[in-house]
């Protein structure tokens, strides 16, 4: 049996730190990828943040509430590439 901790760490700043990441791969997609290609980036984007997302609640070393930690991190990934892409079709349409 483990004993808890006195003081545990923080755990919303790796939930945090993936939307950020996320923000980050979705402004540089929309700068650097062509317009054909920005939905496959998108995903290959969203892929990794998962992964950063699973790493990050590993390192932490907690078990309580892992998978809502992990749920978390990959939705709010996915909502924030969700709004970067739809910016990104906006800007399509009025760009026509």
């Amino acid at each position: 049996m483990s004993t808890p901790d006195l003081a545990p760490r923080r755990t919303f700043g790796g939930v945090v730190a993936v939307w950020a990441l996320a923000v980050v791969a979705g402004v540089l997609i929309g700068v650097f990828a062509p317009a054909g290609w920005r939905a496959e980036w998108i995903t290959v984007s969203l892929g990794v943040c998962v992964i950063v997302a699973f790493a990050i609640q590993l390192w932490y070393g907690r078990s309580q509430a892992f998978i809502q930690r992990m749920a978390l991190s990959s939705l709010g990934a996915l909502l924030v590439l969700g709004l970067i892409t739809g910016g990104f079709a906006l800007a399509a349409l009025v760009g026509a």
